[in-house]
């Protein structure tokens, strides 16, 4: 019997593909625990809608990624943060005030958890990497200056 599989099941296969297992296995386990649907016609061309639909969004939120990495680019953003005589910082500059930094500087709203950078104690410029989509990166100029 050809099934679609709702879930991975191990030795079986992974989500969405159409396998074709034993009626009993099929009958008794896999549908009856919802984990597959029977592989008929309007069952196959609802899975084909899904997954076109998903790789539509997909192309899209890569687009999108693609248009805030160059606007990111584009921006150099200024940070004041308290220090010494000699240029160091006390305490250090955070990836949630580098973000609130970037919101200020261009309105583009970036998660804290999407921000990459080395601990920045002392004043200078530093470049911080962005993760917007996957392996879409934007790099960041950010410029750290005394209060």
């Amino acid at each position: 019997m050809k099934v679609i599989l709702l879930e991975d099941i191990k030795g079986i296969g992974k989500k969405r593909e159409i396998k074709n297992v034993k009626t009993g296995y099929a009958n008794n386990f896999l549908l009856k625990n919802g984990k597959a649907v029977e592989a008929t016609k309007a069952n196959i061309e609802k899975l084909e809608e899904e997954i076109r639909l998903e790789n539509e969004n997909r192309a899209k939120l890569i687009e999108d990624a693609k248009k805030a990495k160059a606007d990111l680019e584009k921006i150099s953003v200024d940070l004041k943060a308290k220090s010494g005589p000699d240029g160091k910082l006390y305490g250090s500059v955070t990836s949630m005030d580098v973000s609130d930094a970037i919101k200020k500087a261009s309105g583009a709203d970036v998660d804290k958890r999407k921000i990459v950078m080395d601990n920045i104690k002392t004043e200078g410029e530093y470049k911080v990497k962005v993760k917007l989509f996957e392996d879409i990166e934007a790099m960041v100029k950010i410029n750290v200056v005394s209060e």
